[in-house]
């Protein structure tokens, strides 16, 4: 059979299955894998696992398997087989988009997407680090874009183990820890204690990644060259001030996006073809600068700067501002 002929078939295949599953997806829950599980007698683990990978393939819920990992093998045999259900499912996943899709999409990708794959594959397992441990997109949907860039499979597959670790630790955890509440287990005040801060720790840990992953500050001499000599095209000054303030007494740096902090969140996503260009986040000052620098770095911008001193410094070294609002606005 030809290799067209093979995708369409295994395309059929998966569309199937995900109907399948979402048909079926209401009666997924603990009792029905630990019933499952329990049915493969000494070969419960392995039939954990395949189950794990096969509802990751299909966009089943994670999060259930995860529970019941630890309710069945405990937190460490829980974690250990939760881990390798998942990067199995995650690595069929990539394989699955790579063979069927990436070079219809590679030859068809341009704009956004181009600039977003090329700055994937630069990256690499960096990538994958930051997006296991910050949850930008949904764990299942992310296993098949990621097999549409070119980032290396094994690369993938051990970044992927190494760094939903964490995760899989916290909530392995938890699913034991609700086993013996309902059990009546012993020590189980510490136990669920030990599990809230398992979890905490995790929730945490976006802010922690995102604080690394930017840039170093750069004072208003830098931007000032930087600006000199780049093509605007090139890199983004971003102004959170209000608007009042952005054509205000200090005015703005020519050519600025002006995007207020509190409007940041929300409307990120119209930053996105920046994503992996560097990006001068400028204010008043600092504090509101690097608010926005951390909003950034936890919705993926890879290379994120605090001007230093934002347009109070810029003014007083005598640096050309504009008065009006440019023309670069954000609908």
């Amino acid at each position: 059979m030809a290799r067209s002929a093979w995708r369409w078939v295994l395309g059929l295949a998966l569309l199937a299955g995900v109907g399948l599953a979402a048909v079926y997806r209401g009666r997924l829950d603990v009792a029905a894998v630990e019933a499952w599980v329990a049915q493969a007698g000494v070969l419960g683990p392995l039939a954990f696992m395949a189950l794990y990978a096969l509802g990751t393939v299909l966009f089943l819920p994670g999060s259930v398997m995860t529970l019941a990992g630890g309710a069945l093998f405990g937190p460490f045999w829980g974690t250990l087989y939760n881990l390798t259900g998942a990067t199995l499912g995650a690595a069929l996943a990539f394989l699955v988009a790579r063979y069927l899709a990436a070079d219809w999409v590679a030859a068809r990708a341009g704009g956004r997407i181009e600039r977003l794959m090329e700055g994937v594959a630069q990256e690499g397992w960096r990538f994958v680090a930051f997006v296991r441990l910050v949850p930008l997109f949904p764990f299942n949907l992310l296993n098949y874009a990621l097999g549409l860039t070119r980032i290396g499979f094994l690369p993938y597959v051990l970044a992927t183990w190494a760094f939903m670790l964490p995760g899989a630790v916290a909530y392995t955890y938890l699913g034991y820890a609700g086993r013996e509440a309902m059990a009546g287990g012993e020590a189980l005040a510490q136990k669920i204690l030990v599990a809230l801060g398992l979890l905490a720790a995790v929730a945490f840990l976006p802010r922690l990644v995102a604080r690394l992953r930017e840039g170093p500050m750069i004072d208003v001499d830098a931007l000032r060259t930087r600006l000199a000599g780049e093509a605007g095209g090139d890199r983004l000054v971003l102004d959170v001030r209000t608007p009042e303030e952005f054509t205000g007494e200090l005015g703005h740096i020519e050519g600025a996006l002006n995007l207020p902090l509190q409007d940041l969140a929300g409307r990120v996503e119209a930053l996105a073809e920046w994503a992996e260009r560097p990006v001068f986040v400028v204010c008043r000052t600092d504090r509101r600068s690097r608010k926005a620098a951390c909003i950034l770095a936890r919705h993926g911008f890879a290379d994120v700067h605090v001007v230093r001193g934002g347009m109070t410094e810029w003014n007083a070294r005598g640096y050309p501002v504009a008065g009006a609002p440019t023309s670069q606005k954000i609908a």
